[in-house]
C-alpha cells in the first residue's frame, strides 16, 4: 500500500473510529439479546482494529481471511501478539461466519459474552502497539 504518512494516519484513525462505533452497536444488541448480530459486531470491532494495525505497518488490507492470516504471520508468529490472540481472532471470524451464513447454528449468549472482555483487551493491545509506533 503506497500511502503518504498523513494518508496512513487518516486511514488508521478512521479504522479505530469504526471500532468505537462497533462497540456502541454491540451494547444495543446485547441489551436486546441479539446474539448473532452481537457476534458480528464483536468480530468487526476486532477486524477494524487489525486493519488499523496492518495499515500502520504498511501491509495491504485485503479479505477477512487475509487479515487473519496476516495477523498471524506478521504479529503472532513474530511474538508481537500471543498465540491466544491469534486464536481469538480466528474464533471470532468463525463465530461471525456461522451466525451470518449457517442457518443450522444458533449463536447464544454464552458464545458472545465470554468473548467480549478478551476482545476488548486485544483491541487495547493493538491500540497500544499503534500508539507506540506513531510516537517513533
Amino acid at each position: 500500500m503506497s500511502l503518504r504518512e498523513e494518508e496512513r494516519y487518516v486511514l488508521v484513525t478512521l479504522q479505530l473510529e469504526k471500532v468505537t462505533k462497533m462497540f456502541a452497536e454491540l451494547e444495543v444488541l446485547l441489551q436486546n439479546s441479539l446474539w448473532s448480530l452481537a457476534a458480528n459486531r464483536l468480530y468487526y470491532a476486532l477486524f477494524h482494529a487489525v486493519c488499523a494495525l496492518l495499515i500502520t505497518d504498511k501491509h495491504e488490507v485485503g479479505t477477512h481471511r487475509g487479515a487473519v492470516h496476516k495477523f498471524s504471520l506478521f504479529y503472532v508468529k513474530t511474538g508481537v501478539f500471543t498465540i491466544a490472540d491469534g486464536k481469538l481472532y480466528s474464533q471470532l471470524q468463525q463465530l461471525r461466519e456461522d451466525g451470518d451464513y449457517n442457518c443450522s447454528i444458533d449463536i447464544d449468549q454464552n458464545d458472545v459474552e465470554n468473548l467480549i472482555i478478551p476482545t476488548r483487551q486485544l483491541i487495547e493491545k493493538i491500540k497500544d502497539y499503534i500508539s507506540e509506533k506513531s510516537t517513533k
